[in-house]
């Protein structure tokens, strides 16, 4: 018998023991590896995450949010479901304006420094006529024609906030605003549109299109009469607005262009954190494979999606515009896109609106639209607008960001 030759080659390979001390040493290091992935940012990898406890929160905002006690959970909390009757609703969403409007008549809405210099700034209003036998007020701010750059001014038609449900054009947030444009050399035009909440001692309800149609009918009517307003031929008009308003300023552009009067009516359009998917009361789930994980990354810093569901109810009660982009313009397809004029998006980071804002800017960029989109980091839901004496440099930042796109058209 032949003997059996083992070649070394074949052996099998030996672990060699690590002493204890190093086994306990991969152990931690294992575990503090499974400690350092990354979390997931705001309420998506903490649900009792808030502006206070969120590491991106802006310092000089968390200060101002502090000494107002609103950092935390957001003031009115709805207790609703959004199947609710609509007159408990429109209860509900009065206390909330009513907050609202006290709460703009504290805070410092002073002029910043840098804002512009066409002073002073001259207010009046006009009426203008509806199909229906009403009328529409005009607030108008102006530099004084002694002190304008030029005889003739290009105009902003500003649509104000409040999710189209409340508020109005003579709050005092959207006023220092509109002044604040008139400063840099525009004639600003902001249209007392229908509300869903008309007024306190209007008890209707005007859903869905009603402001809609106030706006169109206002832009169409600064378009004819451009020369009484003191807008030159060559002059630009662009709509803008802030959440509420982004939508109707979205939605005016959308429906000029399917009814075909954009041309020589709007020129540009500039909407800043705004409201447009109506999806607030969706599944989570939902809303992550949709791209908007700013529903539930942000929900509850200052703004919740409780309360804009009940919003979304009063705008559009019977559910019968879900996905009608007239209405949510975030649901608009390519056809109603292409053809619009330049836009500029402006989102904040920690919005609850940030991501339909932002989905709604490569919307736009795929159409072949001319679009900017900006997103403020660290800001809240108009965060820079109401404590624009904390953040000076990003207030300032998205008021001159429009006056250069409207030199820029």
């Amino acid at each position: 018998m032949l003997p059996t030759i083992i070649r070394r080659d074949r052996l099998p390979a030996q672990v060699p023991k690590l002493p204890i001390g190093c086994r306990e040493k991969q152990r931690e290091e294992k575990m503090n590896s499974a400690q350092a992935q990354p979390q997931a940012p705001g309420r998506l990898g903490d649900p009792s995450m808030h502006l206070a406890t969120d590491p991106r929160t802006h310092p000089k905002l968390l200060e101002k949010l502090r000494a107002d006690k609103i950092e935390g959970t957001p003031t009115f909390v709805a207790a609703l479901s959004p199947d609710a009757p609509l007159g408990e609703i429109a209860s509900f969403t009065r206390r909330v304006e009513d907050y609202l409007e006290e709460y703009y008549k504290k805070i410092d809405l002073a002029p910043v420094p840098g804002e512009g210099s066409y002073e002073p700034v001259i207010r009046s209003e006009w009426r203008i006529p509806c199909d229906d036998s009403r009328e529409i007020r005009l607030v108008v701010h102006r530099p004084d024609p002694t002190a304008a750059p030029a005889a003739t001014l290009p105009a902003v038609i500003y649509l104000h906030g409040g999710a189209m449900v409340m508020l109005s054009s003579t709050n005092p947030l959207h006023t220092s605003w509109a002044s604040a444009l008139a400063r840099t050399g525009l004639i600003v035009i902001s249209p007392d549109f229908r509300n869903v909440l008309s007024s306190s001692t209007d008890k209707r309800l005007h859903p869905f299109p009603a402001g809609l149609d106030d706006c169109v009918v206002a832009v169409r009517w600064v378009a004819a009469h451009r020369r009484e307003l003191g807008i030159g031929a060559d002059d630009k008009i662009v709509l803008q607005g802030e959440s509420g308003g982004g939508n109707l300023a979205l939605a005016t552009a959308l429906r000029a262009n399917r009814e075909r009067w954009l041309a020589g009516a709007i020129d540009g359009v500039c909407a800043w954190v705004p409201y447009i998917s109506g999806a607030y009361g969706a599944p989570r789930e939902w809303k992550l494979r949709q791209g908007l994980a700013s529903l539930v990354e942000c929900d509850g810093y200052i703004m919740s999606c409780p309360n804009s569901t009940l919003n979304a109810r009063l705008y559009d009660p019977e559910g019968s515009h879900t996905r009608d982009p007239l209405a949510w313009p975030y649901w608009a397809a390519e056809k109603d896109l292409q053809g619009l004029p330049p836009h500029l998006i402006i989102t904040s980071e920690l919005d609850l609106l940030r991501d339909e804002g932002n989905a709604y800017f490569r919307k736009l960029v795929a159409a072949g639209v001319r679009a900017v989109g900006r997103m403020n980091l660290g800001i809240t839901h108009m965060g820079e607008l109401s404590y624009r004496h904390a953040v000076p440099e990003i207030y300032l930042d998205n008021l001159w960001a429009v006056r250069s796109f409207i030199s820029w058209l």
